[in-house]
């Protein structure tokens, strides 16, 4: 676990597990065929799925979110150019707009205005503020500000933001002329909800803080949001984030989505991340608070989406509260654990690829389940007790899905809960294939190892109860498809017998590797071994 690095290995010490050569799963009359290869197998693509568990419905839907239920009676024209700024205002008394050159300050007491902004500016500025929500579409503007924020909405209102074409926001490195009791921290911020949606492009440059910020809440309906840099997260806020679709990339020097004081769900989108700590975090960290207050709920639920998440210093996706995946394509490549969760840990679906160099692969500090999708985690550190999985001594529960973890050790799965048979046993030489066959040649893993570890773990309903499996080695693969080295389908063939066997007797059969914590019903625990 995160807060300490310290693991107990339980029953056999390290190095005896490492030489562990599975001696008693097999007999000196199976010596003569360690030679033998393996005869042509199909590859099959087996992966059931139990009854989903954690956060299964929750999308965030409201539909005071969606812009066009909303209606916009007035619309006030801003074209900057340069140094200046044109503007159509039809309702001039209700809606007061006063410049200063290309800096443009809006004071609205009505509602159902609609604010379309165009033109570039190098030195300039738009402010809002706003009794009432309202619409502001950007159409091709460029907004570079010298002292502040490009975008300042001081509302907390509802800022329904429509892309269109291709807009720039470039905030000052340093702030100056804010008054005492305004806050603002990003390149675009607003004390309000920020609602994204449209067609266009929203490309922003966050030398001072943040690069987009609400004091609310920020939902990204559609469109592209780019953030080329930040000097902290890429998009911050306090209560809440919500993505339905769209494309985020966001080079960042902390997290790339973080939410202060609340929740994230994402349900659809595509994500590149490339973020110095964190990729994803829900942050309210109720551990570190002296009086936590109980009606923050730090979640993240994950229903779909395409993911690519690198980070340098930090974690991948980070939940102080629950954490649950339902669906969507996520590949992780983190310097700390790729998937944290400071509450349970469920995933349900999605295909999920993990990589860590420094902590555990996936880690909960209240329990794993796992009723589907296809999960491989990869923990490479190997002078630290970290893991593939990691849930300490509580509940790691396997009713369906693919778990492939590779690392020093990992949790043992909860006999008495999980009902997918699994197996852990000692790591194999690098760039090499991996192949479990029955006695019978019944493919039941095939998969190129990419790093030597210690300790390996599988489990798929492919691992049949009463039958005995033989582990090949090296071999090739024809006609093959394969999710990070995981083969679902092609012909395997020319492997070399091991002369490694194993039998599945129980729901978790440990023929090597290293344990780390048990978790509940694990060997010496009720229900264990």
């Amino acid at each position: 676990m995160k807060l300490s690095r310290i693991k107990t290995i339980k029953g056999l010490s390290i190095l005896g597990l490492m030489v562990l050569t599975f001696v008693a799963c097999s007999s000196d009359d199976d010596n003569d065929d360690i030679l033998s290869t393996s005869e042509d197998i199909a590859i099959t693509d087996t992966n059931l799925s139990g009854t989903a568990e954690g956060d299964t419905n929750n999308t965030g839907e409201d539909e005071d979110d969606l812009v066009e239920n909303a209606t916009f009676e007035n619309t006030v024209q801003i074209v900057f150019s340069n140094t200046s700024a044109t503007i159509t205002n039809p309702v001039p008394d209700d809606v007061v707009i006063t410049q200063d050159g290309a800096d443009v300050t809006i004071n609205s007491s009505i509602s159902a205005v609609a604010y379309e902004v165009s033109g570039s500016t190098t030195n300039g500025l738009l402010k809002i503020y706003s009794d009432k929500k309202f619409k502001l579409a950007l159409n091709d503007v460029s907004i570079t500000n010298a002292d502040g924020p490009a975008i300042n909405i001081q509302s907390s209102k509802t800022s329904f933001v429509v892309l269109e074409g291709n807009n720039n926001l470039t905030d000052a490195s340093t702030y100056s002329n804010i008054p005492d009791d305004e806050d603002a921290k990003a390149t675009f911020f607003s004390e309000g909800q920020l609602i994204f949606s449209g067609s266009g492009a929203l490309n922003v440059a966050g030398l001072y803080k943040h690069g987009i910020a609400s004091d609310d809440y920020v939902r990204v309906i559609s469109g592209t949001i780019t953030v080329s840099e930040a000097a902290s997260d890429g998009i911050h806020t306090n209560d809440y984030i919500i993505v339905d679709g769209g494309t985020l990339n966001l080079t960042v020097d902390s997290d790339g989505l973080d939410c202060e004081e609340g929740y994230i769900i994402i349900n659809d989108g595509t994500f590149i991340i490339n973020a110095a700590d964190d990729g994803i975090a829900a942050s309210y960290d109720i551990d570190d608070e002296e009086e936590p207050d109980d009606s923050i709920t730090p979640y993240v639920t994950i229903n779909g989406g395409d993911f690519t998440i690198n980070t340098s210093e930090g974690e991948g996706i980070e939940a102080k509260g629950v954490m649950t995946i339902n669906d969507g394509n996520i590949n992780i490549n983190s310097y700390d654990d790729g998937l944290n969760s400071g509450g349970n840990l469920y995933i349900n679906g999605g295909n999920i690829y993990v990589y860590t160099t420094l902590n555990d692969a996936i880690d909960s500090n209240a329990g794993i389940t796992v009723t589907g999708g296809t999960t491989i985690a990869i923990a490479v550190r190997t002078d630290e007790p970290d893991g593939s999985f990691d849930c300490d001594d509580s509940s790691f529960k396997i009713t369906g899905g693919t778990i492939l973890g590779l690392g020093l050790n990992t949790s043992f799965p909860t006999e008495s809960e999980s009902t997918q048979n699994s197996v852990i046993f000692d790591g194999v030489s690098a760039n090499q294939l991996l192949n479990i066959q029955s006695e019978d040649g019944t493919e039941a893993l095939t998969y190129e190892v990419p790093k030597s570890v210690v300790t390996i773990i599988y489990s798929n309903a492919k691992l049949e109860t009463g039958q005995t499996y033989k582990i090949y080695t090296g071999g090739t693969v024809s006609n093959g498809t394969e999710f990070n080295g995981l083969y679902t389908s092609g012909t395997y063939s020319g492997g070399t017998d091991s002369g490694d066997s194993f039998t599945i007797n129980s729901t978790v059969t440990q023929i090597g590797g290293v344990m780390g914590p048990t978790g509940e019903g694990g060997p010496g625990g009720p229900g264990g071994n």
